[in-house]
C-alpha cells in the first residue's frame, strides 16, 4: 500500500496524528446528494414483510459524541446521523448495524477540563448521552424494535468505556469486546468477515496496562490520550503562539525514546498551547490518575550523558515491553517496536495492518476487514497467501467537518452484503451519506465463489 503521511488533523489541525483518531480522508469528486445505483437502499416504505430477507450489515465508526458542544468534534452532523439511523431502521434488507468504536469521546476534552467534573465514568456517560439525546434515541428506537440487530466494538477514544456503561444509555445493545478497551466482531454465520476499531495496532492509542503502575495501577490508558489532551487545548485557544518551546535533543540512546521523541516535537510543534511546558495543565481524575501533569512530564529530555529518559511511560517504548502489551491486546501478528512509533502517525499504518494481521496471516481465514479509527473511508482489494481475493474497508467518521469543502468524505458507511441462498457474490460498498438524505457510492469491491 502507498505510503504517505497524514495530512492535519481533520478539517481543524495544521498537522495530524492519525494515531489520535483523526486523519483527512481522501477527495473524491462528488455531487451532494446523488443516489448512485448500487445494491444498497435505504428503502422509505418501512419494514419488509416477515419472509423477505435481510442480509445487509452496515458499519459506522468514530461519530464521536461529547459531553460538551462548546468543542465536541460531532455537533452540526447529528441532525443528518438521526436521520441516517431512521432510514436504517426502516430500510428492508438492513440485518445489522455495527458501530465499529469511538461512538462516545472520552480524550477529546481540553487538558484543563477534568473530565468527570468530581463526578464517575458512568455519570459522564450520561452526560453524553443527555448532551446528545436525538442521537441516543435514535439509536435505541432500532435496538428496542429487534429488527436490526446493533452491536457496538470499543475504539480508543471510548476504551475505558465498561459494558455496562455502555447498557446505561444504550440497553439491550450488542457488544463485542476480547480484553479490556479492546473488541473485534464478526457476524454469526460469516466467519469471514471482522469487523473491529483498528487501534489494537497503535502504539499510542492500544490499551496499556503496563506504563504508570505505580502511579495509577490498573490503568489502561495510552500515551495518545494525553496527546490528545493537549491538543484540543491547542484547538480552543485557536493554536496560540507557544508558552514553551519544546527543546530539541540529538539522537541518542535507546533509539526507540529518540522516535517517541520526536512525534511528541512534531505535536507540539504543530499544536503548541499557550502555557508553560512545567505548568500541571494536564487534570486526570480518570483511570486511577489523581495528579495534573505537564508537558515536560510527558516528553522525554536528555540528560548530560547523552543518555535519553522520560517520566510518563518510562520503559512503554522498550521491545519487550511492547511486546508483551501486544500479546496482552492479542495482537495476532506481533510489530516492532521501532515501527510501530515510527509509522504511528501514518493513515497506512491502520490499513497494512489489515493485511498484515489477517490476509498475510497463515492462521486467519478472513477475507473481509472493516476497521475506524483514521477518519480515511476507503475500500482497498487485495490477495491473502492463497491468492484468493480479499477486501479492507475504512468506514470513516460522521465528526463534523468544513462546510466550504463537500468533496471531503464524512458522515460515511460501509455495507457488506454477505453470501446468501442462491447466491454467490458477497459485496463490500462504501458510501457517502449527505445532509439531504442522498447516498452516494464511493467505492465497491465484491468477492465471488467465497465457498468452494
Amino acid at each position: 500500500m502507498k505510503k504517505s503521511f497524514v495530512p492535519p488533523l481533520l478539517f481543524t489541525f495544521a498537522a495530524t496524528f492519525s494515531f489520535l483518531g483523526f486523519s483527512e480522508p481522501i477527495n473524491a469528486a462528488l455531487q451532494p446528494g446523488t443516489v448512485n445505483e448500487s445494491p444498497f437502499n435505504l428503502d422509505k416504505k418501512g419494514i419488509p414483510n416477515p419472509n423477505r430477507e435481510r442480509n445487509q450489515i452496515v458499519c459506522i465508526s468514530d461519530i464521536h459524541l461529547g459531553m460538551d458542544t462548546t468543542y465536541a468534534e460531532c455537533k452540526h452532523n447529528r441532525a443528518s446521523l438521526v436521520n441516517f439511523l431512521k432510514q436504517v431502521r426502516s430500510a428492508p434488507k438492513v440485518k445489522e448495524l455495527v458501530i465499529a468504536g469511538d461512538l462516545l469521546d472520552e480524550w477529546f476534552i481540553p487538558a484543563k477540563v477534568e473530565t468527570f467534573n468530581s463526578g464517575t465514568q458512568r455519570d459522564f456517560v450520561k452526560t453524553i448521552a443527555n448532551s446528545n439525546k436525538e442521537v441516543i434515541a435514535a439509536f435505541n428506537r432500532i435496538i428496542e424494535e429487534r429488527k436490526v440487530k446493533v452491536t457496538y466494538v470499543p475504539g480508543n477514544h471510548d476504551l475505558l468505556i465498561t459494558a455496562e456503561d455502555v447498557l446505561s444509555i444504550l440497553p439491550g445493545i450488542a457488544q463485542a469486546r476480547d480484553t479490556k478497551g479492546l473488541g473485534s466482531y464478526s457476524p454469526a454465520g460469516h466467519p469471514e468477515i471482522v469487523i473491529e476499531h483498528g487501534h489494537r495496532y497503535n502504539f499510542f492509542c492500544a490499551p496499556d496496562p503496563f506504563s504508570n503502575q505505580t502511579i495509577a495501577r490498573g490503568s489502561i490508558l495510552p500515551p495518545g490520550y494525553f496527546f490528545t489532551r493537549i491538543a484540543t487545548q491547542s484547538v480552543i485557544e485557536g493554536k496560540p503562539a507557544p508558552g514553551g518551546v519544546l527543546p530539541k535533543i540529538t539522537e541518542g540512546k535507546p533509539p526507540l525514546i529518540y522516535e517517541y521523541w520526536k512525534q511528541w516535537y512534531s505535536l507540539m510543534t504543530s499544536l503548541p498551547v499557550r502555557e508553560g511546558l512545567n505548568e500541571k495543565i494536564i487534570t486526570t481524575n480518570i483511570d486511577g490518575y489523581k495528579a495534573n501533569y505537564s508537558i515536560n512530564d510527558l516528553v522525554p529530555f536528555q540528560l548530560k550523558n547523552g543518555i535519553l529518559d522520560v517520566e510518563l511511560f518510562k520503559g512503554s517504548t522498550a521491545d519487550n515491553i511492547w511486546a508483551e502489551r501486544q500479546r496482552h491486546n492479542k495482537v495476532a501478528v506481533k510489530i516492532t517496536a521501532m515501527t510501530a512509533i515510527k509509522r504511528a502517525n501514518y493513515s497506512e499504518e491502520t490499513d497494512d495492518q489489515a493485511n498484515i494481521q489477517y490476509f498475510t496471516n497463515p492462521r486467519s481465514l478472513k477475507r473481509i476487514v472493516v476497521f475506524g479509527h483514521t477518519h480515511d473511508a476507503k475500500i482497498i482489494p487485495s490477495r491473502n497467501l492463497k491468492g484468493e481475493k480479499t477486501i479492507y474497508a475504512n468506514s470513516g467518521t460522521w465528526i463534523d467537518g468544513k462546510k466550504d469543502n463537500e468533496s471531503i468524505p464524512i458522515m460515511t458507511f460501509v455495507v457488506v452484503t454477505p453470501e446468501k441462498s442462491g447466491v454467490a457474490t458477497e459485496n463490500v460498498n462504501l458510501y457517502r451519506y449527505w445532509t439531504n438524505g442522498g447516498i452516494t457510492r464511493l467505492a465497491t469491491e465484491a468477492l465471488t465463489k467465497l465457498k468452494k
